[in-house]
Parts: C-alpha cells; structure tokens; sequence
C-alpha cells in the first residue's frame, strides 16, 4: 500500500470553494441571460439525460487520457476549472470534460438550488465515449465522486477529492480523525466570518422541500478491494482529517495534502490568481498516476 501525506507550508490554495447565492426563482427560456462564450481553448456541448434535464458541459485538450472534473455547489464549471487555470494546465496531456451540474450554470434547473447528480456524470461520460477517466471534484463535486466510485469503480483511473473525502464508516475511527481535527488550529478572524457566511448563504439557497423522489442510494464502496490511486486536497481549517481518514486507512494508493491555514472558502478563494504550486499538485497526480 503506498500513503503520501503532505503538510506544506508553501503550499498555498487554488481550487475555489463554491460561491454562494440566494435561490431565484427559475426564469422562462426567452428570460435568462445570455450564456457567456466559452472560455480561450475549449468548446462547449450540450446533452439530455435520460429525465430530460439538459446539461452542459466544457472541453478542452486534444489528446491524452480523459479526465472529468465535477464543480462544487452554486459553482460552475467555467469558474472552478477554467477561472482558475486548472483545466488548461491539465489540457496539456489529457482531454478534459467540466460539466454545469444540474442545477447550476447553464445545465437546466429543475430544482433551483438543488444539488448535483451522480448519475449525469455516467451519462456524460456514456455521451461522449469515455470508457475511464480521471475523475476529480470539489466540495459537492467530491461527494459526487464518492457516490461515482461505489457506481462505476471501474471506469476510475484516479480519483480525486477537493474540500472533501468519504466519511469515517468505524465509530473507533471516525473519533480518531474528529481527534487529530481538534488538535489543530482553528480559524478565525475574516475566515471564521467568512465561513459564517458561507453557511449562512448555503442555508438559504438549498431548497426547503421538494416533491422530488429521492435518487436512490450509491452502492457502498470498499476501498480495499479497488486499484484506484486516490487524492485529497483539504484546508487544514476544513476538518482534513474527518475528510481522509477512513480513505488513509482503506485506499492502496492514497495521496494526502493538506493546505496550511486554509478553509473551506480559501482553499480555492475566487478573487484570487490562480497557484501554479497548487495546480502542480492536481495535474502532477494525474500524469503520475496515468494509466489509460
């Protein structure tokens, strides 16, 4: 099994945590906004899911293995990827496909302020050919991720968790990790507010209820039985070790950074320029571990 456990001091964050607004009521076809161009170097595409949700996606890179890249919450693809300079540094030497979850961007929304689905993420990937990929997301994306790798286990080259992990399954552990979070420093200051905030905005834009059906349950993972190398990236204000314990005690492959004084929000502040020591991290697993 090999485990690599990074706590950097110069490390500093990219990746973007989800920035947050208010659900609006969804607006008529003639009524939205114009969409934005796509961004230098990539196309854009649309299809239909098999509950006639229409989703949009990014591409960019020519050849190479493929790698899927799943937005946090009330982001987007465009702003967590290509804003930040992710997806064209991994375009280098992959194919990379950035999805607008379903109710986000300019995906259709039949629940403003819903969450994503895993299952848009296989239909994407049936869509466009993808047998396997790299498949990274943040936040909401990396829980996607989670639920992916119980779905389609084998159409993983990597996974990659930002801002998130698998949640602890063994009470033993799971107090183990809530332990080593507790031991380190807490946020304060602008970050402790700005994380008030985010909390706040996220309770107001999740929708109160839904006649939706609830999708059903992914199927449960066992990490000891795949060969998928794994990599998690967390600020150490954002519970890393909650996030990554049981994934450091099942994964053969696993790949652990955590991001010296950052949050949830900060480990990928928006406003900021995007950190090629960051952006390293991401693609240099990727190719490390290519296997396509």
């Amino acid at each position: 099994m090999t485990r690599i456990f990074r706590l950097s001091a110069s490390l500093t964050a990219v990746m973007a945590a989800a920035l947050l607004t208010v659900a609006q009521p969804a607006l008529a076809q003639s009524e939205r906004p114009a969409a934005p161009p796509p961004p230098a170097g990539a196309k854009d595409g649309f299809f239909t899911t098999t509950d006639g949700i229409k989703i949009h996606y990014l591409l960019t890179g020519e050849t190479g293995s493929w790698v899927v890249l799943i937005h946090g919450y009330s982001d987007s693809a465009q702003r967590m990827w290509f804003t930040t300079g992710i997806a064209p540094e991994i375009a280098k030497h992959h194919r990379v496909v950035a999805l607008d979850n379903r109710n986000h961007g300019q995906s259709d929304k039949p629940q403003p302020g819903g969450s994503g689905r895993a299952q848009d993420i296989v239909e994407l990937m049936d869509h466009l050919k993808i047998q396997k990929a790299h498949i990274h997301g943040y936040s909401m994306g990396g829980g996607i991720t989670g639920q992916l790798l119980g779905m389609i286990p084998d159409r993983f080259i990597t996974a990659g968790f930002g801002g998130s992990g698998l949640t602890e399954t063994d009470p033993v552990f799971k107090a183990e990790g809530e332990a080593l979070d507790a031991a380190l420093p807490k946020a304060t200051g602008a970050d402790a507010a700005g994380m008030d905030r985010f909390r706040s905005r996220v309770a107001a834009a999740r929708p109160a209820s839904s006649n939706a059906a609830p999708p059903a349950p992914a199927p449960a993972v066992d990490l000891s039985t795949l060969n998928i190398p794994i990599l998690a990236v967390n600020g150490s204000f954002d519970n890393p070790f909650q996030k990554t314990h049981r994934i450091w005690r099942q994964a053969r492959e696993f790949q652990n950074v955590i991001l010296p004084n950052k949050t949830h929000l900060t480990a990928i502040a928006a406003s900021a320029p995007p950190d090629q020591q960051y952006i390293a991290v991401i693609a240099g697993f990727i190719d490390m571990y290519d296997r396509p």
